[in-house]
């Protein structure tokens, strides 16, 4: 094997004695009869090594926003590349991480002027608990110790972020590890923790919200929250007016908003960031994913003037925030971020056409299957749920693999999408042609109706 032209076979064999794929029963991975492994791409288009192409249907893990070999992006990362890669900011600044901190400003809603860089969606709630933490504690509220979230929340991987996190699978086995929560019912309309029915409600899961922020408010820090979608959860929508009230009920109450908009920010439900559709300004929010267009590996957490207040001082007072991380503001990143708000900010007045359009298409030729219990979709966010029986929704047997079952389906039919469990997820790209979310529709209900009958 030469290290410029392996095969795809001496390929597949490194990766299954070297590689640790991320949420990947690896028995199993080392048994699969085909391992893709992805040598290139352009636009929305994937292509493996023996030169199979395949539509990306999940924005390569929901960041990619523009496709691949993006000219203008492309050309942001070489110029700067003929500067400098990476400097740090401890001490120091850089140009792009200054410009685009300056380009965030404007666009995030209120005051969230203030940006702290980090790397992923899990440090940025990390950086988030931490600041929400000390800037309670430098206000004179030092006894606001504790976070609420929502049942069923994912807000990253890292020991603070799994705290937070309400998924018996991914999180149970952390017990130990995990600080204790206050956590509120997820308002979740098609399986309601209330056992409830969404026409007659009246949006009970707001009102035992409220009640429990009440009931903890004196010891809450900050309410942690995606607004709008709860992503890793299976694409679960929140009722209309859901998040008002729990930000009217944080302000109420003194504790600090965090948005976790890391899935659902950067035109993901139709507007720059999901927040903006409720009229709240959080205090703290939180970007990663589509932050660089999907290229580079960057996040940020943008809090508001008044967050930010609370850690001046002078230096023998200690208010300053110590956390920070190697790559914080990283050049290369930066660079991207700028060029990809760019062609954003562009495509913005397209996104509900777009939305429009896929919300038909999946009503035409997806609805209709006898397994689709719901299909959940805010903006080009899609959750499309199989069960067992519509009638009851009974799950199908997790043994079963349905989901993992069907997104092979699909990837025999030349399209990359995931499950979550048996929620099958669309995340296209808001720079997908029509013809494109149309081809991922169709083989999305073709490969549902393979593994489940039509």
């Amino acid at each position: 094997m030469t290290r410029d032209n392996p095969t795809t076979e001496q390929l597949v064999d490194l990766d299954r004695r070297h590689v640790w794929h991320p949420f990947t029963q690896m028995q199993g991975w080392m048994d699969e009869e085909q391992v893709l492994v992805i040598q290139q791409a352009e636009g929305f288009w994937l292509q493996d090594t023996d030169g199979n192409r395949y539509l990306d249907g999940i924005s390569s893990l929901w960041c990619n926003l523009h496709g691949h070999r993006v000219p203008e992006i492309d050309a942001a990362v070489r110029e700067q590349l003929d500067r400098v890669a990476h400097s740090t900011l401890l001490g120091m600044a850089n140009p792009p991480s200054i410009q685009f901190a300056a380009r965030l400003a404007t666009i995030c809603p209120g005051d969230l002027n203030r940006v702290f860089y980090s790397d992923a969606g899990a440090t940025a709630v990390e950086a988030a608990l931490k600041m929400a933490f000390q800037c309670q504690a430098q206000r004179g509220e030092a006894g606001r110790t504790r976070f609420a979230t929502l049942g069923q929340a994912y807000h990253g991987d890292t020991v603070g972020s799994v705290s937070l996190g309400g998924i018996e699978v991914m999180h149970g086995v952390f017990d130990p590890l995990r600080f204790e929560v206050v956590r509120l019912p997820s308002p979740h309309c098609y399986r309601c923790p209330l056992g409830l029915q969404r026409e007659s409600c009246d949006l009970a899961c707001a009102i035992e919200g409220e009640r429990i922020l009440e009931q903890h408010g004196a010891d809450l820090a900050g309410l942690v929250m995606e607004p709008l979608v709860q992503g890793a959860a299976g694409i679960i929508v929140h009722p209309e007016g859901y998040l008002r009230r729990m930000s009217a009920a944080c302000r109420r109450l003194g504790i600090l908003l965090v948005a976790d908009e890391v899935a659902v920010g950067f035109g993901r439900t139709g507007t720059m960031f999901a927040c903006e559709q409720e009229e709240v300004v959080p205090d703290l929010i939180c970007l990663a994913k589509g932050i660089s267009g999907g290229y580079l590996p960057l996040a940020a957490t943008v809090a508001t003037e008044a967050v930010f207040e609370a850690f001046l001082g002078p230096f023998e007072a200690y208010r300053t925030f110590f956390h920070g991380h190697t790559y914080t503001g990283n050049a290369l990143g930066c660079a991207a971020g700028l060029a990809s708000l760019d062609l954003l900010e562009d495509l913005m007045p397209a996104l509900p056409q777009k939305s429009a359009l896929l919300e038909q298409l999946l009503q035409d030729r997806v609805a209709p299957l006898a397994h689709v219990g719901d299909i959940r979709q805010l903006g080009l966010m899609v959750g499309i749920e199989l069960v067992r029986d519509q009638a009851t929704r009974e799950a199908f047997p997790a043994g079963d693999r349905t989901g993992h079952r069907v997104i092979r389906e699909a990837r025999a039919r030349g399209v990359i999408i995931r499950p979550l469990g048996d929620v099958v997820v669309l995340m296209p790209g808001p720079a997908m042609a029509a013809e494109e979310l149309e081809q991922l529709v169709q083989v999305t209900a073709e490969a549902i109706a393979a593994v489940t009958g039509p």
